[in-house]
């Protein structure tokens, strides 16, 4: 009887060892069949080198992580994951097929953040296209997005790039006006290329004068605050409240601030009440919540409506609008947005940005509300970058000293023979532009500084990238009698500026000569270098065709002795930026 019983137990407990033993490598092999199947949903990329090639096509994604939702890479890309996906592996793009069993490679997930993808400025011919114009910029978003990026481990994808946003995040020393008549005078620099000794930079940079305290207007500031489901992530309202709230603790006491809501609905939680009231300001503040879907227009709307009836001739009417920028209801028309701020803007009320968070931020739609409303955008990726912008420099973010500047420069055609532009893509204008005060430009904040690079090819070069006509009339005959300054002048700058209050525009003018030429680059002004380092290190991010064999230990070899003074450590920030995108490229890693 006792081995009967002892039988059957004798065999299950075989089973269960023997099912023990088995089940590890059968998961083993599910798992490896899931990632599999990750890599090929479609069933016809079965070369990992391919499938790189064929998911490197879309730049846009964020870091492991990043997003709670995530988009299929090689199906239906605009077909939304409801669960977190099994992770998608990609090899790197300087690891060949043979040496994939050998190290794993990298992971990065897909997000659905949103920037323009502008055309890249060409190179122009000067015989055929002397003259350039854009419009300046102020914003700042682009290099805390790309530092976030960055300190999550990866690339940031190239359109999230604007490298005039990366060059303006710094202070430069520039000399400032004589006199206040003038808002600001452009400061000139000619210098070889540190990327091709072949070409050269022309720098150009103005800065704004500062406000003293007590010469700052009064604020009249409405706070626009996303506070839909959305928003409900540490790095998103949480960090938004404790910015608004640096930003009440650094304003006057006869400042008055009123907070308006959106989310199902858009509400006025707080009407617009003095500041030495601080205690009201920071408790609504503190009780802002998120929930619910997004109503970003008509919040927009009331926000507006605020600012209107409470309106100060003499001071400083804002809206500033705190968001991810993922509107889906409201003014669901992008025009008919932007519209509706331009149209405000004329009343004098104007419009700042903050964006918040990552995953499905939506850079595009928050730099054109920014851009026709007069004001200013910035990405805030943590609370130093908070304090940096509303208070380091909420003179710049709140007080304006020059509307709708705009720069043009005439390139000589006996002593260029090429240019372009380095970023402001999305800031072009017309030639015939430049002289239309009805065409909208950027505005110039107090203290704020503003730089812009253009490589230039001289004549004599033979780095040019265009052929000459064969046909075409000599354009060099002329004798010098009739243009003295035809073989000192390599250019002729314009820069076009309205005051406040002011609806006709102001120019200045001076002619870029041979007497602000620096021959070798290590002569050039330490700011000067920088910006160009700054300027590499975008180009390099911007996976720029022109940059060359110029690498991210070049930047900072041409960027570390020109750091100068650092009092925030924004340019010691900028060198390990330079170096973890060094580690991520080698890694392959965007």
């Amino acid at each position: 009887m006792k081995k009967m019983i002892l039988m059957p137990a004798g065999i299950l407990f075989g089973l269960t060892l023997v099912f023990a033993i088995m089940m590890p490598n059968f998961m083993n092999y599910r798992q490896a069949s899931k990632l599999q199947e990750a890599k090929t949903p479609l069933g016809t990329i079965r070369d990992p080198s391919k499938a790189y090639t064929e998911m490197d096509k879309d730049p846009g994604f964020t870091t492991k992580g990043a997003a709670p939702q995530y988009e299929a890479r090689l199906g239906n890309r605009n077909e939304p994951v409801s669960a977190a996906p099994e992770p998608e592996f990609r090899t790197a793009p300087n690891q060949r097929a043979d040496q994939q069993a050998e190290s794993p490679p990298d992971q990065t997930y897909v997000g659905r953040d949103r920037f323009e993808s502008p055309t890249p400025n060409p190179v122009h011919r000067v015989a055929d296209d002397p003259v350039s114009t854009f419009s300046i910029d102020v914003d700042t978003a682009s290099y805390a997005f790309v530092r976030r990026a960055l300190n999550n481990g990866h690339l940031p994808p190239p359109n999230a790039v604007r490298i005039e946003e990366l060059i303006n995040y710094f202070d430069y020393d520039y000399q400032l006006p004589a006199t206040r008549s003038v808002p600001f005078q452009p400061n000139v620099a000619i210098f070889p290329t540190p990327w091709n000794y072949e070409t050269k930079l022309l720098h150009i940079g103005i800065k704004g004068f500062d406000i003293i305290p007590e010469e700052k207007q009064r604020s009249n500031l409405v706070f626009l605050v996303d506070v839909s489901g959305s928003m409900n992530q540490p790095d998103k309202l949480p960090l938004l409240k404790e910015s608004l709230s640096l930003l009440v603790n650094h304003l006057h006491p006869d400042d008055t601030i009123a907070l308006v809501v959106y989310a199902g609905s858009a509400r006025t939680v707080l009407e617009p009440t003095r500041v030495r009231e601080k205690h009201r300001i920071l408790n609504a503040i503190d009780r802002l919540r998120a929930g619910g879907s997004t109503a970003g227009g008509a919040g927009i709307q009331i926000a507006y409506s605020l600012a209107e009836d409470h309106f100060d001739p003499e001071g400083v009417n804002r809206v500033i609008l705190a968001t991810d920028g993922d509107f889906n209801v409201g003014i669901r028309d992008p025009e008919a947005l932007k519209g509706f701020i331009e149209r405000k803007r004329e009343t004098g009320i104007f419009l700042s940005v903050l964006g918040f968070g990552q995953g499905n931020y939506n850079d595009a739609l928050m730099q054109k509300l920014a851009q026709n409303g007069n004001g200013n955008a910035a990405y805030i990726d943590s609370l130093s970058e908070a304090k940096k912008v509303l208070v380091d420099e909420a003179s710049g973010t709140l007080f304006t000293i020059a509307r709708d500047v705009k720069i043009q420069v005439e390139f000589n055609p006996s002593r260029v023979a090429e240019y372009r532009l380095i970023g402001y893509e999305t800031r072009r204008l017309r030639r015939e532009d430049f002289n239309n005060d009805r065409v909208d430009a950027g505005d110039v904040g107090a203290g704020h500084s503003v730089t812009a690079l253009y490589e230039i090819t001289p004549v004599d070069s033979e780095a040019r990238f265009i052929d000459e006509l064969r046909y075409e009339a000599d354009t060099t005959s002329s004798s010098p009698e009739d243009e003295p300054d035809k073989d000192t002048e390599y250019a002729f700058l314009k820069v076009r500026y309205k005051l406040p209050g002011e609806n006709a525009s102001r120019l200045l003018t001076r002619a870029i000569d041979n007497s602000i030429v620096y021959s070798e680059l290590r002569d050039t002004p330490g700011d000067v270098r920088f910006s160009a380092a700054v300027a590499a290190f975008g180009l390099l991010l911007r996976e720029d065709p022109f940059i060359g064999d110029f690498g991210y230990r070049d930047v900072l070899n041409l960027a570390r002795p020109a750091a100068g003074a650092d009092p925030f450590g924004y340019r010691s920030e900028f060198l390990d930026l330079v170096q973890t995108a060094d580690r991520a490229d080698a890694m392959g890693t965007r």
